[in-house]
């Protein structure tokens, strides 16, 4: 059964889910945009029989706390402060990541600042390399992290459009009806609160830190080589496969597993990722 609970960080409310037996390993699921924590619906149920499974949902994300951009600091910084903060609640003392997108940036930073924490990886569709930037994301990216103005701006907030949210979850998939709509119902009505577009406008400004932090990511990936799994849907137009295959360079040892999927790929793919996270780190 998975709960649904909240948690004062800093003086926000957090909102996560949790399910499976606390003395089984940990797996914290780390969601991307424009999503929450609910992209992990199917997949916490196939996990909680083998470990115990914790996905927050970023602050300005899903249920938890959406402050003004006035109110508070939309960095990956701050929103890895407030997982930290969380993971701290919880006594968490070791842990597997598993990152998706905006998550690979927070859980990265959650590793560089712990690392003995963490004992292991699930990579899905997340970048450590600019190598896995495609073209689209480029487009977005690069102009805006170049000089943010109102051209820049006008091709970010293009992320926050509903028909861009639908594609994110259909481009690549196998079988579109096999995609449920529900997916970007919630993840556009919750981006389309009143003001709410400042807030990840600001993040995608931010973003930029992240790569200023790849190098050390690099180092600390070659360091301690923690376990890796890395699940990728080969189809994403937005975080290609070479950002799958750049990690080996640094994680030698990390299993590549290719998913006829696209950038979210647990409505078609939840089994599969399931069993594999099994295979990998099940005791």
């Amino acid at each position: 059964m998975t709960h649904y609970k909240f948690a004062t960080v800093n003086d926000r409310q957090v909102f996560y889910r949790e399910a499976g037996d606390p003395t089984h390993p940990t797996i914290i699921l780390l969601h991307g945009f424009p999503t929450s924590s609910f992209m992990f619906r199917d997949l916490i149920p196939l996990l909680a029989e083998r470990f115990h499974v914790i996905a927050p949902d970023y602050i300005g994300f899903g249920q938890s706390d959406a402050p003004s951009v006035a109110e508070f600091d939309y960095s990956f910084e701050n929103l890895t402060t407030h997982v930290a903060g969380l993971i701290e609640q919880l006594g968490l003392s070791s842990y597997i990541l598993y990152m998706h997108d905006y998550g690979g940036p927070v859980g990265f930073r959650l590793f560089t600042r712990n690392p003995k924490a963490v004992t292991g990886f699930v990579i899905q569709n997340t970048n450590a390399y600019m190598e896995g930037v495609g073209e689209m994301a480029a487009q977005v990216f690069l102009p805006l992290w170049a000089k943010r103005d109102a051209a820049s701006e006008a091709a970010a907030r293009g992320l926050l459009a509903a028909d861009t949210t639908k594609y994110q979850y259909q481009v690549g998939a196998r079988n579109a009806e096999a995609i449920s709509p529900d997916n970007w119902t919630h993840d556009q009505a919750l981006l389309d609160r009143t003001g709410h577009d400042a807030a990840h406008l600001n993040l995608l400004e931010d973003y930029k830190t992240n790569v200023g932090l790849y190098d050390g990511w690099h180092q600390a990936f070659r360091t301690h080589g923690p376990k890796t799994l890395i699940v990728w849907g080969r189809n994403d137009p937005f975080f290609i496969p070479a950002g799958a295959e750049a990690y080996l360079a640094d994680l030698s040892d990390a299993r590549l597993v290719w998913l006829d999927a696209g950038h979210f790929v647990l409505d078609e793919n939840a089994a599969t990722v399931a069993a594999e996270i099994k295979a990998s780190f099940a005791n």
